[in-house]
């Protein structure tokens, strides 16, 4: 009875995160086919494209579900990986094992949605358990 709950209450949320997933591609993508000057080239895709992975690895987007994946993807496992991604990609730039360009402010670029999008998550997660423990 209770996982029956949790997916109700989870897949309430699911509508707002497809929307979500879908604002940050448009946004990330357009960087792209649109050339809004250096902070948009530099920054935008940086900014978006940790945050829509969250959401697509972390399946938000749709129906609940029970699996191996969602269950080795926990908000705190998949926000950790994601960081550690980011930080490798910009100390290869660093070490320039790659042709790109290291900026220090892409660390800033890469949590700015992503932290947020971790924060409620956990917070929607923390309210169904406590709806479900009544």
């Amino acid at each position: 009875m209770n996982q029956e709950i949790l997916k109700i209450q989870r897949d309430k949320y699911a509508p707002y995160w497809a929307a979500m997933l879908f604002l940050l591609w448009g946004i990330g993508l357009s960087t792209i086919w649109i050339d809004l000057g250096p902070y948009w080239k530099g920054y935008a895709l940086d900014m978006t494209g940790p945050a829509w992975n969250y959401i697509l690895f972390r399946g938000l987007f749709t129906s609940k579900t029970d699996n191996a994946w969602t269950r080795f993807f926990t908000p705190k496992r998949t926000v950790t990986v994601f960081l550690i991604v980011c930080v490798g990609i910009e100390t290869a730039q660093y070490f320039k094992l790659y042709n790109a360009t290291f900026d220090a402010w892409d660390f800033l670029a890469y949590g700015s949605i992503l932290i947020p999008l971790f924060l409620i998550d956990l917070k929607i997660i923390k309210r169904f358990e406590r709806y479900v423990a009544q």
